[in-house]
């Protein structure tokens, strides 16, 4: 991520990202692209016209006080007026229609991005930073779609460009860390593109706790259900157990029981054997089940301050971007991007533990916290309420550290994902800690 303005890394970040989101749909049918697969998503066509108007909100209106390219497009497009559940009753554009305003919107962008001033405005161009939200935001709707590519089932493609990941005897073991008591500086101020949300700084005293080293597996929650944690009403939330209750759940979405004791998870449209990836990460799990894995196993899940002080604070009091530094991701560090289909086994990004010896905590899955997601002390809105600010103090829990489809610019050890504690679709897992 660059940390000033720089024209030229700003214009390959954009084909970057505009690259991997038309891979998600170009490959699919144009009925496939208009479908609702499912009434908690969009239909894709919605995401792709979408992030087409976010980026003329910001890179041409924002900066240029260009009009809109159409009247209708902004009406159509937002989020806040249309629930996903009535996105495909709306007259939306097609899919060459969609492509079409993307191409449009992107020749002007790059047209205005060769002659704009940092002086034109100050807040918004500092360090790039408007360009940094629109790059992030798109990056975050390819994950999006990415989940909604996955609920297809069956007739789900596969993820394009990524290999699948291989089955692997976990290459740590399990156990867990002792993390320090002690105050360290919470939230980013040097981070040129954080969101609002993560700023600002602020001292948190956290007393010492353990943490685990790895990722809660797929062999770890297979033992839960063995032992009847999906029918032990004690260990559930009271909410959680009404979901649970409510929808059936009896495994993780997307397993499926094929034997007395036999199992397989349905990924991208291919059935893989359980037995294989016992040492995988779990994912698709709600922050309910993780809540009441974690109680069963004697322990809690970890505050997202506890989280990002095991990711970012290092021996000697110094916070980095992430647990093994300063240095950008990579393969070797952590799972991000798209390069395999999913998690990879415990310990398989060795190089990108933390200094206490906590794996995994960037990339693979999304990790559930205790937390609800609140703002921090001092918090100032910027440059858009509907950001962060609206979803303050709702039903929300704090997820942290990214997974194997999340893109690395998108992100790092401050980074404050959220979502409702119900859904299942998104790409998270859990690691658990306790008291010390």
């Amino acid at each position: 991520m660059t940390s000033r303005f720089d024209r030229d890394a700003i214009r390959r970040e954009l084909a970057r990202a505009r690259a991997r989101t038309l891979s998600l749909v170009d490959d699919l049918s144009d009925g496939d692209q208009c479908a609702q697969h499912s009434p908690i998503m969009s239909p894709l066509v919605w995401d792709l016209a979408h992030v087409g108007n976010y980026e003329e909100r910001w890179l041409l209106r924002a900066l240029d006080g260009r009009p809109p390219l159409d009247e209708t497009i902004d009406w159509l497009y937002d989020a806040f007026e249309h629930p996903r559940s009535t996105r495909p009753t709306l007259p939306l554009l097609d899919p060459v229609a969609a492509r079409s305003y993307l191409a449009t919107v992107r020749e002007e962008t790059l047209g205005l991005l060769a002659t704009v001033d940092e002086l034109d405005a100050p807040e918004l161009l500092r360090g790039g930073y408007v360009y940094g939200m629109v790059l992030q935001h798109e990056h975050q709707h390819d994950e999006t779609m990415l989940a909604t590519r996955q609920l297809m089932g069956e007739r789900a493609p596969g993820v394009p460009g990524a290999r699948p990941v291989l089955g692997q005897r976990a290459r740590v073991p399990s156990g867990e860390v002792l993390i320090d008591g002690g105050p360290f500086v919470m939230g980013t101020t040097s981070e040129p593109w954080s969101y609002d949300n993560e700023r600002p700084v602020h001292l948190v005293e956290v007393p010492p706790f353990h943490l685990d080293r790895t990722l809660v597996t797929n062999r770890d929650f297979l033992a839960f259900i063995d032992d009847g944690g999906y029918q032990h009403e004690q260990l559930w939330h009271p909410r959680g157990w009404a979901f649970r209750c409510e929808q059936g759940l009896e495994h993780p979405l997307f397993w499926q029981r094929d034997g007395a004791n036999s199992w397989s998870i349905l990924r991208f449209g291919r059935r893989i054997d359980l037995a294989e990836h016992l040492d995988d990460p779990v994912q698709h799990v709600c922050w309910f089940e993780a809540d009441a894995f974690a109680r069963w196993a004697g322990k809690r899940l970890p505050t997202e301050a506890e989280w990002e002080k095991a990711a970012t604070w290092h021996p000697g009091g110094t916070k980095a971007r992430y647990p093994w530094g300063d240095q950008d991701p990579d393969p070797d560090r952590a799972n991000l991007g798209c390069h395999v289909d999913g998690p990879c086994p415990a310990g398989t990004t060795a190089s990108g533990a933390s200094a206490a010896g906590v794996h995994q905590l960037i990339g693979d899955v999304w990790e559930w916290t205790s937390s609800d997601f609140v703002p921090y002390p001092g918090y100032e809105m910027f440059p858009y309420p509907e950001y962060s600010e609206v979803f303050f103090g709702g039903d929300y829990k704090v997820l942290r550290g990214g997974s194997w489809a999340a893109d690395p610019l998108a992100v790092r050890g401050t980074f404050r994902n959220w979502d409702h504690p119900i859904r299942r679709q998104i790409f998270a897992g859990f690691r658990c800690a306790r008291d010390a």
